[in-house]
């Protein structure tokens, strides 16, 4: 991912927390969507947790990614929460169809 960055870390719980900053397009959507199954299929945390903060751009295959997310983690029993989505993000989440209780401290 070149023009964005990712960050991954696990808390003592074993959540895990993915930081994503940038611009998240076409160029970079097959990554994500490689992270994120990796991250949910194969790590398997209890939680994890997508911070948004960072992203100052998304377009509509990054954000096909990060709502089939949430559904994979359903299938696979991990709670996927989006964390500090920027507000236009995560108006586009919910036009998605990512849940409003997934969202959580969207900055304005």
């Amino acid at each position: 991912m070149t023009a964005t960055t990712v960050a991954v870390t696990t808390g003592p719980d074993g959540t895990l927390v993915i930081q994503l900053r940038g611009v998240l397009n076409a160029e970079h959507a097959a990554d994500l969507r490689h992270a994120l199954i990796h991250a949910i299929r194969h790590t398997r945390p209890s939680c994890l947790i997508l911070d948004l903060a960072g992203v100052r751009e998304i377009d509509a295959i990054s954000l096909g990614a990060l709502a089939a997310a949430c559904h994979l983690g359903d299938v696979q029993h991990v709670a996927v929460y989006l964390d500090h989505s920027p507000e236009p993000v995560a108006r586009q989440l919910a036009a998605a169809g990512v849940a409003h209780h997934r969202l959580r401290d969207i900055t304005r």
